[in-house]
């Protein structure tokens, strides 16, 4: 018998708030961000809501400004990051639909635009083995380039990402749920066989309506 899996997002989804304006905000108090990256925040988050951002250009501009750096740094930052900025937000019913699907003997996982270093504290905090995320760069110094490992996990790059994770792991994409907010997730959630739309964005609610999917606010 073939596992099945549970895959949800991370933003608006597992965690009621956007991470990367939440971001900003814990490098305004560590002092490394303006009020104008705040604003161009805002601008991004704005543009994510209504399903209209460029996500390959934002990301290469945003991951542009850590080329040169080292990645060991971020991965501590974005510990610190989560435990004061993003944990409180993390959605109590997200956390019940993991532990219902874990209970039923489901492969559960991660599958987010956002990087490894900014999903990895979500997924240690709630236990899950698996993740789906975009991926920078690194070079043999351990520095970041500023590029993006192709395809960034969006769309239908993140598609590509979740069908490397079901060839690894041994469940077929057609037989598994996902839980995402946003639009932008279409061409996974029409793929796979339980589509549940979280706090969706009008687009998508507007989709999950006409198609019959479930709908749920956490």
């Amino acid at each position: 018998m073939v596992m099945r899996a549970a895959l949800f997002d991370m933003d608006r989804t597992l965690v009621r708030k956007e991470t990367a304006s939440l971001y900003v905000r814990y490098q305004r108090a560590i002092g490394e961000a303006s009020p104008r990256d705040s604003l161009r925040a805002l601008y991004w988050v704005l543009q994510y809501t209504l399903s209209v951002i460029d996500a390959p250009e934002v990301a290469a501009r945003v991951f542009a400004e850590l080329r040169g750096k080292a990645e060991a740094p971020l991965a501590l930052r974005c510990d610190d990051w989560f435990r004061r900025y993003v944990e409180r937000h993390v959605c109590d019913l997200g956390r019940r639909a993991v532990e219902d699907h874990r209970a039923r003997g489901e492969l559960v996982a991660i599958v987010t635009g956002a990087s490894a270093y900014a999903a990895r504290p979500l997924a240690r905090r709630l236990g899950i083995p698996h993740l789906v995320s975009s991926e920078l760069e690194v070079d043999d110094r351990g520095l970041f380039t500023g590029k993006v490992v192709a395809p960034l996990c969006f769309g239908v790059g993140k598609v590509e990402r979740a069908q490397r994770l079901a060839n690894e792991q041994g469940f077929l994409l057609e037989d598994a749920t996902f839980y995402s907010d946003s639009y932008t997730d279409l061409p996974l959630l029409e793929l796979v066989r339980e589509p549940v739309a979280v706090n969706p964005d009008l687009r998508l609610r507007r989709i999950a309506r006409r198609r019959g999917w479930k709908i749920v606010a956490w």
